[in-house]
């Protein structure tokens, strides 16, 4: 069974609705489970500040509701080899390094984590809802 670990710029995606009917239906279905996020995510989408109380609110619940993966040796050490490999920003080699440890899926937009090798990723912008003309 696949498991996922769900990206700051999903969430935020996610709850602007503007994934494709398909992306959007492959979300609800790991977010109707509970939903892992890495610890930098939760501490990036509890920063976000909204005029709109309401989507703030959302937010809240849905980090409150997920498991929060926390750093660990191996996830750190990880994260370092990554770092020296990879040049990547500290934030996403963390999580990254988290998806990577825990053998997860990382759920993610952002085109920079593809320069990590083994790390497996799902853009929700790829999924597309294909028509046949019979």
């Amino acid at each position: 069974m696949e498991r996922y670990l769900i990206d700051t710029n999903v969430i935020a995606n996610y709850f602007l609705n503007i994934f494709s009917e398909a992306g959007m239906f492959f979300l609800t279905n790991i977010i109707d489970k509970t939903p892992f996020i890495s610890v930098i995510t939760k501490i990036e989408a509890l920063s976000w500040k909204s005029q709109n109380i309401e989507k703030e609110n959302i937010v809240k619940i849905f980090v409150n509701f997920s498991n929060t993966i926390e750093l660990s040796d191996s996830i750190v050490n990880k994260c370092i080899d990554i770092r020296r490999i990879c040049r990547i920003k500290t934030p996403d080699a963390i999580i990254a390094a988290t998806a990577i440890v825990n053998d997860m899926i990382l759920i993610t937009s952002d085109s920079d984590f593809k320069r990590i090798p083994t790390l497996k990723i799902i853009n929700p912008f790829n999924y597309f809802i294909k028509y046949f003309i019979c």
